[in-house]
């Protein structure tokens, strides 16, 4: 999400112990040459640890991950280390953020047990900020870093109130709508993505209308979205006001824009027009494998994630669609905890990783799309394409879904909330639930989890 996080003074921690939560991406650790592009978090896999080799008489920079960030899978690391010879990298990968997470709050809490370097997901990152950035490094002051090389929401959303920097952008989810072809000619609609993006522009009401259109003539089992939670998100991701305001008070029950979503995405379920999944669980998988749905919101990690679950034959059937209003889903920051054995050298290795040169080479190989506006016209950017989307102009098209993302205020409990609407609420409604009672199960289960 494109959002602002809110200041020290003016955010609150909701209290309780962080809760663990469903990591919202698998990656695909494919690289953009085979067609493939990854997300920023892993849902998959065991959670064991996995590191590096390190090297007689170097400085060991140890790196604490989630999911596939892609860094060594990019050759990123090779590449510092042949620049800096005296320099060895490590990195220690939990493979689910839920798992990740917990761990790292109760470290900083302790300030005890981090890495030189540690990894924050964009949606944990408003606690870190308000809880935790006197245990972190002014990334601001590190060698070579330039404030306006990031999209600016991007800066924010690690910046507390008097300044200090505590993370530094990897990546951002700009937010498209992903789409087959073959399926929408099917079902009567154009297939080109500019006269499909006016279908539904403006208004995610008639992007539910064109979903309508798709029922009365898509084939037989199919549904026009894969599901409600993907739409939920989508909608709240595109708006300027979700789940606090900017003093800090939780108003999801009371913001107008957080009901319209849900009742919005209700209606799509109660019509048949979404599948009756979860996002991110095997039949899920499988709507995806089987050719289920004609479309999808799209950040450009979830390419990968189409390609790792399709059939070798969906190659090219898919295209890439400006959505009605511009959101963002995913994204990264790398932070410098202050008692790390080697704080200097890490701060050098966080500019260097997260620089707009590097950005674009992770992009190119393992599409994490560059927080960082200065890779906007990169070549590597500027030339992307991708085997399920042809020759679709993929970079230009996240390019200016990322430059007009709404700038957000994301609270700390803010993973809490949209999972409670998703994974207890609109799903219900796929199982034969009133979206009035959908959204009762859902503010009761958040209600009860912001208390703990």
């Amino acid at each position: 999400m494109r959002a602002r996080t809110l200041p020290l003074s003016r955010q609150r921690s909701g209290g309780g112990k962080p809760i663990a939560r469903k990591a919202l991406a698998i990656a695909a650790v494919v690289s953009l040459g085979t067609g493939l592009l990854a997300g920023c978090a892993d849902d998959g896999g065991d959670d064991s640890d996995s590191s590096s080799g390190g090297g007689e008489g170097k400085t060991t920079i140890t790196l604490g991950l989630f999911g596939t960030m892609g860094f060594k899978e990019a050759g990123l690391y090779d590449e510092y280390e042949k620049l800096n010879p005296d320099i060895n990298i490590e990195e220690n990968v939990v493979e689910r953020n839920e798992n990740y997470y917990p761990a790292l709050l109760n470290h900083l809490t302790t300030n005890s047990g981090l890495q030189d370097v540690q990894a924050v997901e964009v949606g944990n990152i408003a606690e870190i900020v308000s809880t935790q950035a006197a245990k972190l490094e002014d990334l601001s002051k590190a060698p070579g870093v330039k404030k306006e090389n990031w999209l600016d929401w991007k800066w924010e959303q690690a910046t507390t109130k008097d300044g200090q920097t505590v993370g530094l952008g990897t990546d951002v989810g700009p937010m498209a709508i992903c789409y087959r072809k073959d399926l929408f000619e099917k079902a009567g609609l154009p297939s080109d993505r500019e006269e499909v993006a006016k279908l539904w522009a403006g208004d995610w009401k008639n992007f539910v209308q064109v979903g309508e259109d798709y029922k009365k003539k898509g084939p037989k089992g199919t549904t026009f979205l894969d599901s409600p939670g993907g739409l939920i998100n989508a909608i709240l991701s595109s708006e300027e006001k979700k789940f606090y305001d900017a003093s800090g008070e939780v108003v999801y029950k009371s913001n107008p824009a957080v009901k319209n979503a849900f009742d919005l995405t209700a209606e799509a379920a109660e019509k048949g027009l979404v599948g009756a999944q979860t996002q991110f669980q095997p039949a899920w998988d499988q709507t995806i494998a089987n050719n289920k749905f004609a479309a999808m919101a799209c950040p450009p990690w979830m390419l990968g994630y189409i390609k790792g679950k399709s059939q070798p034959d969906a190659a090219g059937k898919w295209d890439v669609a400006v959505p009605p209003k511009s959101g963002n889903w995913g994204g990264s920051f790398l932070s410098v905890p202050k008692n790390g054995k080697n704080v200097e050298e890490a701060k050098k290795l966080v500019a260097w990783l997260t620089a707009p040169e590097q950005q674009a080479k992770l992009f190119k190989v393992q599409g994490s799309f560059p927080s960082a506006q200065a890779a906007f016209d990169s070549p590597e950017v500027t030339g992307a394409k991708n085997d399920m989307t042809g020759d679709a102009p993929i970079g230009t098209i996240f390019s200016e879904a990322a430059k007009q993302i709404p700038v957000q205020v994301i609270g700390p409990k803010d993973q809490i909330i949209q999972q409670g609407l998703t994974d207890n609420g609109v799903i219900l409604v796929t199982k034969g639930k009133s979206a009035a009672e959908a959204w009762e199960t859902a503010t009761k289960t958040i209600d009860n989890n912001l208390d703990k």
